[in-house]
């Protein structure tokens, strides 16, 4: 009794959910290790934190569901918990990535640069890039610059580790008011020598302030991100403009320079497809500095993707309403809310800040998305008319607010609008794919200028080849001019992208029955039935029309609907 109770405690102390009902079967060791695998499987770190701490209290020595449940704490920010089961597996001698994350996060945020140092010299940490800069940044927090600066230059001189090595060296110099040597880096003209993020181009600005050059800071500002009314953006340029000197606030620490290394590991990550370990590195960034509002997103973001739509939320929820980046957060906010099926709540927080961030046309753009996204057309269109209203006066750079207002256009049956609003968008951004491939695709449904039509869309297939939609949108521009053989393989290879598209599958059908394939034209037809069903309903596939297909052929469809028959090239039925 005495060792279930000791059990008892460790869980609570581990994962303080054990008072929460579980599955009878989920209180054996397999039962917990496969309840918390699929709740790792799909992301859910609360879940998998709290099953694995039950199979923990079961199997305590069991070093990979120690290693899980640290990875679950770490993803959810619960970086005291996974600090207890670290210290255990480190006191044990055995060597978890995960554990020395969590443990050199932690001391991070204590200020215990000796350990941090300690750590990376036995080669503990998570690899020789970052563990080369945590040691850097924490010799800065000991006062030994001469061999923080020697740290940052190994890895500057390593294999793809340049940018990264010269990034945090310029910053680390900047911190310690070496102005000079921070701008000489930032500013040098060989390309790929450090990193030239947002944040980068913000600690340049800064710096260039600092040193009194505050019209080469203004026209950085102005080459990187133009005519923009970006908040930060904005607030930097007027300050500069009325003679303020700007403070270079980027790193105000060494440990928000820790907090910076592992913010620019997540965002290098990022780049990539994005996963676990990522949205860990974005995690440790949150902790060590709270108030880093870029890796606030970041995470918000990544959880969004994997499908943790409430912690996304909160996520977006924990930016200030005074911070520049306030209205990116919530329109975060109000996509993730509708994505999780709470459309009323998403409104509400667009709305309140249509009121509160009025003069931003990115705002009233995102308005318009999320309603027509809920098939409120005619109000959409008002939003999106106030987006671009707001760039009266200057050159309007939006062409996606010009496109999904075309797309309002269309489906409310103005045409002329709409085929302006796409040609607008194109004029800003020729060669647009997607712009391109829905006024060809609108083209050729109503059989208008079908030789541009199938021009644009050859053009949005050359710049999108892996895009199902728009290959299917090129065969079904074929078909509509009668050249049926030639839409077959097009309409395959979309089918192959795209397999459970419904209408890509009855296009598919079409395009057979053409070519006289009609049992393989019948099996597509039924296939797209099937998606229509179990499936999100696209509104461009009529499950009516298809059933009638099935009965009586696409020929006497046709008929019934007035078209021009089909001319048969092959009827090897």
């Amino acid at each position: 009794m005495m060792k279930h109770w000791k059990r008892l405690c460790l869980a609570t102390v581990l994962s303080g959910a054990v008072s929460l009902p579980m599955p009878v079967l989920a209180n054996s060791f397999s039962g917990a290790y496969l309840a918390a695998r699929q709740a790792q499987y799909v992301n859910d770190y609360e879940t998998a934190a709290r099953y694995f701490t039950i199979a923990l209290t079961r199997d305590p020595s069991n070093l990979e569901i120690m290693d899980e449940l640290i990875l679950a704490q770490v993803a959810l920010g619960e970086f005291e918990r996974a600090g207890i089961v670290a210290r255990k597996l480190e006191a044990d001698g055995h060597k978890s990535q995960i554990g020395q994350m969590a443990l050199a996060a932690l001391e991070g945020a204590a200020g215990d640069y000796t350990a941090l140092i300690k750590r990376a010299d036995e080669g503990r940490l998570m690899g020789e890039l970052v563990d080369g800069l945590l040691k850097a940044w924490a010799l800065v927090g000991k006062g030994d610059m001469t061999s923080a600066l020697a740290e940052f230059g190994k890895i500057a001189d390593g294999n793809g580790t340049r940018a990264f090595g010269l990034y945090h060296k310029a910053l680390a110099l900047a911190h310690v008011g070496d102005l000079e040597g921070a701008d000489a880096l930032f500013g040098s003209s060989q390309p790929g020598t450090i990193m030239q993020t947002r944040r980068g181009v913000l600690a340049h600005v800064q710096i260039l302030s600092q040193l009194g050059r505050a019209n080469d800071a203004a026209e950085m500002l102005k080459a990187r991100f133009g005519e923009t009314q970006d908040p930060e953006i904005v607030q930097m340029r007027t300050r500069l403009d009325a003679g303020e000197t700007l403070q270079f606030d980027l790193i105000t620490s060494p440990q928000d320079g820790l907090a910076e290394v592992n913010f620019t590991i997540a965002g290098a990550l990022a780049a990539e497809p994005r996963g676990t370990d990522t949205l860990l590195f974005a995690r440790v960034a949150q902790h060590l500095r709270p108030e880093m509002v870029d890796a606030s997103l970041l995470l918000a973001q990544l959880l969004e993707d994997q499908g943790q739509l409430d912690a996304a939320v909160a996520a977006y929820r924990s930016v200030p309403s005074d911070h520049p980046a306030f209205h990116v957060a919530e329109m975060g906010r109000a996509e993730a809310l509708r994505a999780a099926d709470k459309m009323d709540a998403a409104l509400e927080v667009m709305e309140k800040l249509s009121v509160s961030h009025a003069n931003l046309p990115v705002v009233h753009s995102a308005m318009g998305d999320l309603l027509r996204g809920a098939d409120r057309f005619e109000d959409a269109e008002k939003a999106y008319d106030r987006s671009l209203a707001l760039w009266e006066g200057r050159e309007n750079t939006d062409w996606r607010t010009l496109y999904t207002r075309g797309i309002v256009h269309e489906r409310l049956d103005n045409w002329d609008k709409a085929e302006a609003d796409f040609r607008a968008a194109l004029a800003i951004s020729p060669g647009e794919p997607n712009v391109l491939n829905y006024l060809g695709y609108s083209l050729v449904e109503q059989h208008r200028k079908l030789d541009e039509a199938l021009e644009m869309i050859e053009q949005a297939v050359a710049a999108r080849p892996q895009s199902g939609y728009i290959i299917d949108s090129l065969g079904w521009a074929l078909f509509r001019l009668g050249r049926y053989e030639e839409a077959v393989p097009h309409m395959e290879r979309a089918a192959e992208l795209m397999s459970i598209d419904p209408v890509i599958n009855d296009h598919l059908g079409d395009v057979y029955w053409a070519v006289g394939r009609k049992l393989e034209a019948e099996f597509q037809w039924k296939r797209a039935l099937s998606f229509i069903e179990y499936g999100e309903v696209s509104q461009d596939a009529d499950p009516e029309r298809i059933r009638r297909k099935l009965d009586v052929g696409l020929d006497q469809v046709l008929a019934d609907e007035g078209a021009k028959p089909l001319e048969l090239v092959n009827d090897d039925s």
